[in-house]
């Protein structure tokens, strides 16, 4: 009784240094577990499971995993260790969100601006990513009728995708909105229940069902053996070997390394504001580096061992190497809701292990949607004193507005455009900035003290020079990169079809607008708080 009276109690922080104390009462997790579930429930999402093994594919098999695996030493782990910190330490003075925290930590004015990135980054990605999302809801509810199994080609899953999107021959649109509507009202109610009640509580559910779900379905995968006979080369041992094996050639490819980099950004959900926001609700005496830490690792285990377990040695062992290769080649989309589905129905009581497989996605979509959410929540609820409840009602109204678009105009590049600024421009930027912000202008020592305050891991001293030269080295050259090789033909819109133009030109100018409100109430939150003081 006595901790849960503390836990509802205003927080009062003695903390070291040029910190000042503060009194602000918010919630917290109710225990360590909590927040690393909820932490990992955020990162497990769909990039694990569907854009890893495309990654995979695409990029050599084993020759991706070299890179993968440097990508998550010298770049994941110090960006899920800088974002911790970052997000407790914002959390102290009663921030929950990048825009105030960064401008503290920069004593700039200018920073805040930045920082907005931190809340238009995740409401940007979770517009198309509800509706994604309830696609998987549809698809389980269609394992489960049988309708999906009585699908006996690929060219009949494609089809049956095209229809659900709205883009087919075969009307199932009202399906469609139907599962949208309801996946997008279960996102808010869970987060009008708080971060105890809602977040927390769906996490430590969904996450080991989740883990469940996708031991039973890789085990499975693993006993198909060799189910065409006619094909020697395609089955398990192949599938299994392509992905750990490496072709030590395919690493002189640029290509492969920035690939490897960018799925690391995708899979641990750094760069986002996602992780800066879950930790503001730790207190000062909270871990966060063996949390941070095992956290991320889950999240690795969840991608590696059992995203690549599954679907990889699946798509081999039914189409072979080359049509593996052929499926990632026509995205993630394809090899998700059209190879997976097509697979599983070829083996006994197919229908219940793709019911499976989307109610495995589904959970994962679910745990990650919810704290896509929560870094808008948070700037509202801290920065502007909206209540929780009421929060969540304004947003869901302007996200629900917002969603329209992805869903009515998919077949004219929305979606693309936002998963481009959103998903990946912002995201890179914004994770430079953090790592900038943290080792350089708060200070390298003083970021270490943050690291190891309440820690249960004694982080290697290596790290604090990755931290400070590697880990921003490593990001500006991915930045440099990726702007020559994507981001400028994206922005002078080539390889656009000129009828989706007008349409791509209308998202940015809508997305412009959209940023400027938010800086315009990161403005006015700043200057509320900077009149009261509570800014220096």
């Amino acid at each position: 009784m006595l901790e849960k009276i503390a836990r509802s109690a205003t927080v009062v922080v003695s903390i070291p240094g040029d910190m000042k104390p503060t009194n602000h009462k918010r919630e917290r997790w109710t225990s360590k577990a909590g927040i690393i579930l909820a932490v990992a429930g955020s990162a497990v999402g769909l990039g694990n499971f569907l854009r890893f093994p495309t990654q995979a594919v695409q990029n050599g098999g084993g020759a991706f995993m070299i890179p993968y695996f440097i990508s998550f030493l010298l770049l994941g782990i110090p960006l899920i260790w800088i974002e911790w910190a970052i997000g407790r330490y914002g959390g102290l003075f009663g921030h929950g969100s990048a825009p105030l925290i960064l401008s503290r930590m920069w004593k700039n004015r200018t920073m805040k601006y930045f920082g907005t990135i931190g809340v238009f980054g995740p409401l940007i990605i979770v517009i198309y990513y509800l509706y994604i999302e309830s696609w998987l809801l549809g698809y389980t509810f269609f394992s489960a009728t049988g309708k999906l199994t009585s699908i006996d080609t690929q060219e009949g899953m494609l089809g049956f995708l095209r229809s659900y999107q709205g883009l087919g021959s075969e009307n199932l649109f009202a399906y469609t909105y139907l599962f949208f509507v309801i996946t997008f009202v279960l996102n808010f109610a869970i987060i009008y229940r708080g971060i105890r009640s809602g977040i927390e509580m769906l996490c430590k559910i969904a996450m080991p069902l989740l883990f469940f779900m996708a031991i039973v379905l890789a085990v499975r995968v693993f006993m198909l053996g060799t189910p065409d006979p006619a094909l020697p080369d395609a089955n398990i041992s192949a599938g299994l070997g392509f992905l750990w094996n490496p072709d030590f050639a395919a690493l002189l490819d640029a290509k492969v390394w920035i690939a490897a980099a960018g799925q690391m950004f995708f899979t641990l959900s750094v760069g986002i504001g996602v992780i800066l926001t879950y930790a503001s609700y730790l207190t000062h005496g909270d871990d966060i580096a063996l949390s941070g830490l095992t956290a991320g690792s889950l999240n690795e285990g969840a991608e590696v061992i059992l995203g690549g377990s599954i679907v990889i040695p699946a798509a081999v062992a039914f189409l072979g190497i080359a049509g593996a290769k052929a499926v990632a080649a026509s995205g993630s989309f394809n090899i998700g809701f059209v190879t997976m589905p097509f697979v599983l129905g070829k083996i006994p009581a197919g229908a219940l292990f793709s019911f499976l497989w989307f109610a495995l996605l589904f959970l994962a979509g679910l745990t990650s949607s919810i704290s896509l959410i929560q870094p808008a929540i948070s700037f509202l609820s801290d920065e502007l004193s909206v209540s929780r409840k009421k929060a969540t009602l304004i947003l869901a109204a302007v996200t629900f507005i917002l969603c329209q678009a992805p869903i009515f105009f998919l077949g004219n590049g929305v979606m693309d455009e936002l998963d481009f600024w959103a998903g990946t421009f912002f995201l890179v930027v914004f994770a430079t900035l953090e790592v900038v912000v943290f080792a350089w202008v708060f200070g390298i020592e003083k970021a270490w003290e943050q690291i190891h305050h309440g820690a249960e891991l004694r982080v290697p001293m290596f790290y604090k020079f990755i931290i400070k030269y590697i880990t921003p080295t490593f990001l500006f050259l991915i930045l440099g990169f990726w702007l020559w090789q994507h981001g400028i033909p994206t922005l002078m819109l080539k390889d656009v079809p000129k009828e989706n133009i007008p349409y791509i030109i209308a998202t940015r100018v809508g997305l412009l607008i959209l940023f400027i409100i938010i800086a315009l109430l990161v403005r006015h939150a700043y200057y509320r708080k900077y009149k009261r003081g509570e800014t220096s």
